[in-house]
């Protein structure tokens, strides 16, 4: 697979915390709403990025237990991407899931 987040990709993916790999698809849905309607390219883009770090979450090993969490939740965030019509899912309602996270990895610092 080619990855538009390459050193990620190589290992230091791996080396975040949950909350931060989470805060990081976070900044991503941030991104495909700040496009959406406004630029296809730039919002395709996002839309790829945040899938990306979706994956390389769901393969990271030490989330095994939060497999069934981590790709339930990719699965909504692609329904919402795609208009929200299987779920109902909205960007807006997986950015504020998101936020906690984020709000959380810089408080930890």
């Amino acid at each position: 697979m080619k990855f538009q987040h390459k050193e990620l990709a190589n290992g230091r993916w791996q080396k975040l915390s949950l909350a931060e790999q989470l805060a990081n698809i976070g900044s991503e849905v941030s991104r495909v709403i700040r496009w959406q309607g406004r630029d296809e390219k730039l919002f395709w883009s996002a839309v790829e990025r945040g899938l990306e770090l979706f994956y390389l979450t769901i393969a990271d090993s030490r989330w095994r237990n939060r497999l069934k969490e981590l790709t339930r939740l990719h699965e909504i965030f692609c329904d919402a991407v795609l208009g929200g019509k299987e779920y109902g899912s909205r960007l807006q309602d997986i950015e504020r899931y998101f936020f906690w996270f984020a709000f959380y990895s810089r408080k930890a610092r």
